[in-house]
């Protein structure tokens, strides 16, 4: 009996907490969604020899077996796609955008931003499209961002988020020690503001927290950890330590929650962090930086 032979992976850090939907999309970024789904649904992935549903959180160590054929190694890149999905449908993708690029253009003449970024990606695999952003994150925030198919979607989309809004969770290292947990509730430009936290670790001079917005005001997070005391690193305008070596500040938006206005499906979508984002974590005790982001990803949203 012939055993068709099997693609091997070892997940890293930067997959650590990508679903398994979002890694088959890196690895055959030209692949339908539907065939996306199918390897899934048939079994033809497993990871750590286990089966897995399309939400499954992978993390560092694990390995990723998947099932060879001709019509996969079609699909399969020589590398990581530029853009990086994490969860796409016919209305809208969500990706992690990295720190340092705009989301729109901007005055400054050849500078990449997002969107085109995006719309060259769907174009060059056969789906154009025209997309419309939906969350919109500052140039130097990395992390998970909606970008709709169409207006009629944007606007869809936009209501749902004005009316119940998105569930939002961002990681962030901030200047000094934090308190163990709190929430900050200075006044945003005359109105209220409300920024929750939780401190995940620190050392003697930063803190890596956990960070949930509860109202959505411009640079709110931003703004509330500098008030505190305790800017963003990396942060020019609200005064955070300098970094060398990272294009942007540390303040990742982790994970975005709704439910599909078109679906009803409740969506939760992680972004991994970016390498160099990494390389600036306070110390972790006792748990690693990997253990606290998989117990985040695995709680209830």
């Amino acid at each position: 009996m012939y055993t068709r032979p099997m693609l091997t992976y070892q997940i890293t850090d930067i997959d650590h907490c990508r679903s398994a939907e979002s890694f088959l999309r890196n690895l055959l970024p030209a692949a339908p969604s539907s065939y996306i789904r199918k390897l899934i649904s048939a079994g033809h992935l497993k990871i750590s020899g286990g089966t897995v549903a399309p939400d499954t959180i992978l993390a560092t160590g694990n390995t990723a077996t998947l099932k060879e054929s001709d019509r996969t190694r079609q699909f399969l890149a020589a590398a990581r796609p530029q853009l990086d999905i994490l969860w796409e449908d016919d209305y809208c993708v969500i990706v992690n955008k990295s720190a340092g690029l705009p989301v729109h253009r901007t005055a400054e003449a050849g500078e990449a931003n997002l969107v085109e970024l995006a719309e060259h990606f769907m174009a060059g695999r056969g789906t154009p499209v025209k997309l419309r952003p939906v969350n919109r994150l500052d140039r130097g925030t990395s992390g998970a961002t909606i970008l709709a198919k169409s207006s009629s979607s944007a606007g869809m989309l936009g209501r749902y988020v004005k009316e119940d809004g998105l569930g939002k969770l961002y990681l962030a290292v901030a200047d000094g020690n934090l308190p163990d947990a709190g929430a900050i509730d200075t006044p945003l430009d005359g109105k209220d503001a409300h920024t929750a936290f939780r401190t995940l670790a620190r050392d003697t001079a930063a803190s890596f927290v956990l960070v949930t917005p509860t109202s959505g005001r411009m640079h709110q997070i931003r703004k509330h950890l500098s008030a505190s005391g305790h800017p963003v690193r990396g942060d020019r305008r609200y005064r955070g330590t300098l970094l060398t070596g990272y294009p942007g500040h540390l303040l990742h938006a982790f994970r975005v929650s709704l439910i599909h206005p078109a679906t009803g499906r409740k969506l939760i979508v992680h972004a991994p962090l970016p390498p160099a984002f990494i390389l600036h974590l306070p110390t972790m005790a006792p748990l690693s930086w990997h253990d606290l982001l998989r117990d985040i990803a695995c709680s209830p949203d």
